[in-house]
């Protein structure tokens, strides 16, 4: 099965017709990547010039804009420069959240915006710690912003100005990424859970469903004989393309590249077309138990994340 479904998408504000977006909430929701080969998005020539890893705070690997404050951190530019950062992220935030209005007409009451990143640094050769090296296979999970069985969607666009792709490379499907790892977790009473919440280690208490996707996370990249011997497939993203995908589904790794813009929307697995596919679902019925922590109306991320 080709991980990549093309749907055939060249305007971030145009309408596409009903079979489209069927066809793109099938492909999405069931694990596979929406790709838009000729979805660009375009940079004027003072934002090309912006596309500098000298402007990428060393210690962060990118640069990224909280849509709800308007704040960009990350930046070690010059005013000016900070100023046409914060002004082509928010672009590029409005170009992403009319994307998926479009595409995915039901998610459109029900989405929280995450963060807006411009990844400037060449991931090949990036040193980091096994947990954050993002050139290993993983699903995603935050170990200080729990999700609580919300869905992590991003859109990525490939900015390169020099025609370089960005190289992923892809693996199993969620289930038997859960089947393989799930048996060596062990739980996490709820008193463990309040305690990182009190002591700050979580923004909220951390959910048992976000205690086996941040250990499924982990142990996925820790180990080096799993990431030696799954069957990969590698992706080439030519720039002026994009793509949208649930990382928390996907099990994906960024090999090479630089210059992508990225953004993170989170979304209810109650407004999932085929809710059976989420990780939530998958995990509970593996698990027989409830996961996620109830009486939760809004978002977890609204505020945690910020």
């Amino acid at each position: 099965m080709d991980i990549l479904k093309p749907i055939a998408v060249d305007n971030w504000h145009g309408e596409v017709n009903n079979e489209t977006a069927q066809e793109a909430i099938h492909s999405l929701e069931h694990g596979k990547i929406v790709f838009l080969p000729q979805l660009n998005f375009a940079l004027s020539t003072d934002e090309n010039n912006l596309l500098s890893p000298a402007l990428t705070d060393p210690k962060q690997k990118n640069i990224s804009l909280n849509p709800h404050s308007g704040k960009t951190c990350g930046v070690v530019g010059s005013a000016p420069q900070q100023t046409q950062l914060n002004n082509l992220l928010q672009r590029y935030h409005q170009h992403a959240l009319a994307l998926v209005n479009t595409l995915f007409p039901s998610y459109q009451k029900h989405l929280t915006a995450g963060r807006t990143r411009l990844r400037t640094v060449e991931v090949s050769g990036r040193s980091s710690s096994y947990k954050k090296d993002d050139s290993r296979l993983h699903v995603d999970s935050f170990s200080a912003t729990p999700v609580n069985g919300y869905r992590i969607l991003r859109v990525f666009s490939n900015v390169n100005p020099h025609g370089v792709a960005r190289i992923w490379q892809t693996g199993e499907s969620f289930s038997t990424v859960a089947k393989r790892f799930i048996p060596e977790i062990p739980s996490i009473s709820a008193v463990e859970q309040q305690l990182l919440h009190l002591f700050r280690i979580t923004k909220t208490p951390r959910s048992l469903y976000d205690h086996f996707m941040l250990n499924i996370h982990n142990r996925m990249k820790k180990s080096i004989a799993y990431q030696q011997s799954v069957i990969k497939t590698t992706l080439s993203l030519p720039p002026k393309s994009s793509w949208i995908v649930y990382t928390d589904q996907v099990s994906h790794a960024a090999i090479s590249g630089q210059h992508v813009l990225e953004q993170t929307f989170y979304l209810p697995p109650t407004v999932m077309h085929y809710p059976e596919t989420t990780p939530l679902f998958v995990l509970e019925e593996m698990l027989k138990h409830p996961l996620t922590i109830k009486n939760k109306e809004r978002s977890p991320l609204t505020v945690a994340e910020f």
